[in-house]
């Protein structure tokens, strides 16, 4: 019996499609659908072509439960936040314990908390000059960025390194690591 993934996204979704293409070949894991909270979100058209839709919702319907309900419905082994921005509820959490998976780019726990994606992690690293940044794959919590890690791998820094640097940096480790992180875990379901 496959196992089955559901992915969030909020965004560009380049580790959505990484994702997908991984898997792309894999009969014994099923990407049921990738949700998202955003009409114009890139990841919309990254999907398209490996044959999945996107489900698209709103605040409204995230809040109230109904999002939750459709997930709930389908069964998945393990839900992935791949660049999704919302904080996730305790309904979720206790829906679904220990199998929603979040990836941040930073070495948690510096760098985590409400605001703290993408290119604002970056800066901050910047800023704070930091020899040393990576990534952080950990379950995901009632709060921003506090659960349980699974994986971390860092890469070094320069202080020639711009923020597009740092970004091009992560996005490398965020590319090799996240699929295969992902594929250990459903095999251990």
């Amino acid at each position: 019996m496959s196992k089955k993934i559901i992915l969030l996204a909020s965004g560009n979704g380049s580790n959505v499609e990484n994702i997908c293409h991984f898997f792309k070949q894999n009969l014994e894991v099923q990407i049921l659908e990738v949700y998202t909270n955003n009409h114009d979100a890139g990841v919309l058209k990254r999907i398209k072509p490996f044959g999945l839709k996107g489900y698209i919702f709103n605040k409204a319907t995230f809040n109230n439960g109904d999002v939750l309900k459709e997930i709930k419905k389908q069964q998945p082994d393990l839900i992935v936040l791949a660049g999704f921005l919302w904080k996730i509820g305790v309904d979720w959490i206790d829906a679904f314990p220990l199998k929603i998976i979040n990836i941040h780019p930073a070495l948690l726990p510096k760098y985590g908390g409400k605001g703290m994606y993408g290119y604002h992690v970056h800066k901050a690293v910047k800023e704070n000059n930091e020899k040393e940044t990576g990534i952080t794959i950990h379950y995901v919590s009632e709060a921003y960025d506090k659960g349980a890690f699974i994986f971390q791998n860092k890469v070094a820094l320069t202080t020639t390194d711009t923020i597009c640097d740092i970004e091009a940096k992560v996005s490398a480790l965020e590319q090799e690591y996240f699929p295969k992180v992902i594929n250990s875990l459903l095999n251990n379901i």
